[in-house]
């Protein structure tokens, strides 16, 4: 009976802090720590073939990581692409990887909130965020973005958004949409 005591408080202790994280994502976005999983490399290829980013696209990648998005994106097509990340670990990692890739003149990182952040400029956006991440985003992609922008997000959806087209590869999958003319984009 000793050694259940700390056992069973050990146990309570982690259901309430697992309980407590929603709350405490709802509170504000800065406090939490989201696990980062960078995107494979031939998954970023895809991302950016489904994306149909060419010249004159500038990129904007939401929870950018290590940087490989917009790193692989300025290498491939020249174009220019931020990386937006809450963690300052991860901005200084993608900020040497761009300059060990040679791309510093077009790629930048900042550290920012992605709810706060301003990038109405892209024509594309890249996500790879958690599923109640990229519904909460859904409403200033739609108002904030000009009309034709794409946004690929890796492994998640956006809800009743349909996608206009989708990719699946070992587990991974890759969906497509444009932010439409006018009005709400049609329901699945």
């Amino acid at each position: 009976m000793i050694f259940r005591a700390p056992r069973l408080a050990a146990a309570l202790l982690a259901l309430a802090a697992v309980l407590a994280a929603p709350a405490a994502a709802a509170q504000n976005w800065t406090t939490i720590d989201v696990l980062y999983v960078p995107t494979p490399y031939d998954v970023v290829d895809e991302m950016l073939r489904m994306a149909r980013v060419g010249k004159g696209d500038v990129l904007y990648d939401l929870g950018s990581g290590d940087g490989r998005i917009p790193i692989a994106a300025a290498k491939q097509y020249g174009i220019h692409a931020t990386g937006i990340d809450i963690d300052p670990e991860r901005i200084r990692e993608a900020e040497g990887n761009a300059s060990a890739a040679g791309v510093d003149a077009l790629v930048r990182f900042r550290q920012e909130d992605l709810f706060e952040t301003d990038f109405r400029d892209a024509t594309v956006v890249t996500l790879y965020l958690q599923p109640h991440l990229n519904l909460r985003l859904r409403s200033r992609l739609w108002t904030e973005l000009r009309p034709g922008t794409r946004i690929v997000s890796h492994q998640f959806d956006m809800g009743d958004w349909a996608p206009e087209k989708k990719w699946e590869k070992a587990g991974h999958r890759v969906y497509l949409w444009t932010v439409p003319d006018s009005g709400r984009p049609p329901a699945r």
